[in-house]
This record gives C-alpha cells, sequence and structure tokens, in this order.
C-alpha cells in the first residue's frame, strides 16, 4: 500500500549472448571498502562535531538565562524591599 509503483522498464536486448569459458568474469571478492569507510568516518565526525557545538550552544544559552532570572529576581527583591522603608 505504501510503496511507490515504478513505471515498467522496457527490456533491452543485450549485444553478447555467448561468452567463451577462456574469458569468464571472475568475481570482484578483492575490491576494497576503504574509500566508502573513509567518507563514512568523515561524515559521523562531522555529525558529531556539530552535534557538540550545538550543545554547547545551547548550554550557554540556558545558563544565561538562569543567570538573568537570578538578576530579576535580586533586583525585584531590592525594589519592593526599598519601598517598604
Amino acid at each position: 500500500m505504501f510503496r511507490p509503483k515504478l513505471p515498467d522498464t522496457p527490456h533491452v536486448p543485450s549485444i553478447t549472448t555467448h561468452i567463451p569459458q577462456d574469458h569468464a568474469p571472475t568475481p570482484s571478492a578483492g575490491r576494497s571498502v576503504a574509500p566508502f569507510v573513509g567518507v563514512g568516518a568523515g561524515a559521523v565526525a562531522a555529525v558529531v562535531v556539530v552535534g557538540v557545538v550545538l550543545t554547547a550552544l545551547l548550554a550557554a544559552v540556558a545558563v544565561s538565562a538562569v543567570s538573568v532570572a537570578i538578576a530579576a529576581v535580586v533586583l525585584r527583591s531590592l525594589v519592593t524591599g526599598a519601598n517598604r522603608r
């Protein structure tokens, strides 16, 4: 139900129908995956760095908000105390 319906691709006939036995393709088991691992590690490192920076910014905003709230409470108590005297 939620799978997209892909258009049918026309069948393209292959040019070569016979492969000689002496030129049979060999499986590429020796293919290196190092470039793909390097890209993945770089992407993970970038996500971690961005996460650390955003977390530090959020902590700075939270500390600033708490300090402003404390200053407001202190100023309010000073102003109300001056009115009572």
